[in-house]
């Protein structure tokens, strides 16, 4: 799904019905969940959570004109993402949340590199999604960047 929405409330009005409480969902569980200093916004036309320039001043090296994206959610075509840059980077927290998977989901894990992708909306492991957002604070986020991807 192109979206051309300016606000996450826009994004989710402009989902189909079948996938705003799903979206919904993902969001209220990201929002009581990530750590201080992160900033919600439309970020690639998609749910974006990212370092504000305030905190990080250079930006995303790729635009420096853009924050530092750190978590994305979209309503794809055929399923939900999340796009998780900190499970990207850190092979430990991949490695963990792999392992923790199948221990809040029946369903095998469908995962690319950042990319957490759910086919089933009805089997969506809203408590690990939150245990995974919290285990990585802004600063925490910048120094991984910078040591890894930058």
């Amino acid at each position: 799904m192109t979206s051309n929405a300016s606000t996450p409330e826009e994004y989710i009005e402009q989902l189909p019905e079948e996938r705003k409480e799903v979206i919904s969902n993902i969001r209220t569980i990201i929002k009581a969940n990530l750590p201080n200093g992160f900033k919600e916004c439309i970020s690639y036309k998609m749910l974006g959570y990212v370092v504000p320039h305030s905190l990080y001043p250079e930006g995303y090296h790729c635009d420096p004109k853009l924050p530092l994206p750190f978590i994305n959610v979209a309503s794809q075509k055929n399923f939900v993402a999340i796009y998780h840059s900190g499970i990207y980077a850190d092979t430990n927290l991949y490695n963990w949340f792999v392992e923790e998977y199948p221990k809040h989901c029946k369903r095998k894990i469908n995962m690319g590199k950042s990319c957490i992708r759910f086919k089933y909306l009805e089997d969506i492991p809203y408590d690990l999604i939150g245990e995974l957002v919290a285990k990585m604070s802004p600063k925490d986020w910048i120094n991984l960047y910078e040591e890894k991807i930058k």
